[in-house]
């Protein structure tokens, strides 16, 4: 009976990874070229049409990655009624969205923020075929337990925030997964070179295309090292080198430095790329996952500044209200309140 079941999910694996590829090469579309040759894929390219399409899919759906009918007319009406919600007045005294929550007293009124069309697609993820995270490995567990441990929510200093908290970077996959706002990415080429441009916090990767290795492991960055290739049509990027303090998503597990990060870039039409991302990283997932979704050509999409710091007074109200309350409370241990 084991044998039976290990036989059936490699047979479950490979299917998945077939529909991954299928995915990108199935497309009879040829993309233009640039003048040099290579496959045209620049222009304004925002994720926005994916943005309420969940990282992970509920485990009621099993291995099925598409809504039936009625479950997408169901979606269709929750998209409405948050219309009708984000269009409703806002009351910042009053708000309808309790405080801690996006659109809430804290947060900008609703209609700011981007909503994608509604997708039949159930979960970003795609595979494993479950569309969920990969289980921790035991030595991820342990980083996390002892990050909480050390971090029992006190909030002693700026280093107590994330990178995101702080308007540092949300990371490669953070900066281009689709979100509540700021969705566009901008591709510019060159010979020898492709451009990516992240409108989440400013991003920008330069990426040679012309074979040449890796820089030492040493020299680490929050966005890492990326080099990239032409598989036919597909423009595949390989990035590795990362910080110990990069999350997959916005505010995720922490990664580790055995991250690699490999991406897939696709014109399946004038105005679609096909976009799939596999994140690996043996010391924290026990096998690597892939999300995939499509990224839509606006080309009159702003891609305006990301203007976090100069309006970041969270962090420093934050640190000195708990100073304060320490002062009331008679400590007297000297903290930094920003």
């Amino acid at each position: 009976m084991q044998n039976i079941r290990a036989a059936v999910l490699a047979i479950v694996a490979v299917t998945s990874l077939v529909f991954v590829v299928q995915a990108q090469v199935s497309n009879s579309y040829r993309p233009p070229r640039t003048s040099w040759g290579d496959p045209d894929l620049e222009g304004t390219w925002p994720s926005t049409n994916s943005a309420g399409v969940p990282l992970q899919r509920p485990e009621s759906f099993g291995t099925r990655n598409v809504l039936t009918d009625a479950e997408f007319a169901e979606r269709q009406k929750q998209a409405a009624r948050q219309v009708a919600q984000d269009l409703a007045d806002f009351d910042f005294e009053n708000p309808s969205v309790p405080f801690g929550q996006v659109g809430g007293g804290q947060s900008p009124p609703q209609h700011w923020f981007e909503r994608g069309e509604t997708q039949r697609q159930v979960s970003l993820i795609v595979d494993p075929p479950n569309g969920r995270l990969p289980a921790l490995t035991a030595a991820a567990q342990k980083r996390e337990a002892d990050r909480r441990r050390e971090s029992p929510g006190t909030l002693a200093s700026y280093t107590d925030f994330t990178l995101y908290e702080r308007c540092i970077t949300r990371g490669l996959t953070g900066s281009i997964l689709p979100g509540g706002y700021n969705n566009g990415n901008q591709i510019v080429q060159s010979p020898g070179y492709v451009t990516i441009v992240n409108e989440m916090i400013h991003e920008s990767r330069i990426v040679p295309l012309d074979g040449r290795p890796h820089i030492s492991p040493a020299i680490e960055s929050h966005l890492g090292d990326s080099r990239g290739r032409w598989d036919g049509d597909t423009l595949v990027v390989e990035t590795r080198n990362f910080t110990d303090r990069m999350g997959v998503g916005m505010n995720g597990t922490g990664a580790s430095v055995a991250l690699t990060i490999t991406e897939r870039f696709r014109r399946t039409s004038d105005t679609t790329i096909r976009y799939l991302v596999t994140v690996n990283d043996p010391m924290t997932w026990t096998a690597p996952f892939t999300m995939q979704y499509d990224l839509v050509r606006d080309d009159g999409y702003g891609m305006y500044e990301y203007a976090c710091h100069e309006g970041n007074y969270a962090l420093q109200n934050i640190l000195s209200g708990a100073r304060a309350t320490e002062r009331a409370a008679g400590d007297t241990t000297q903290r930094p309140s920003r």
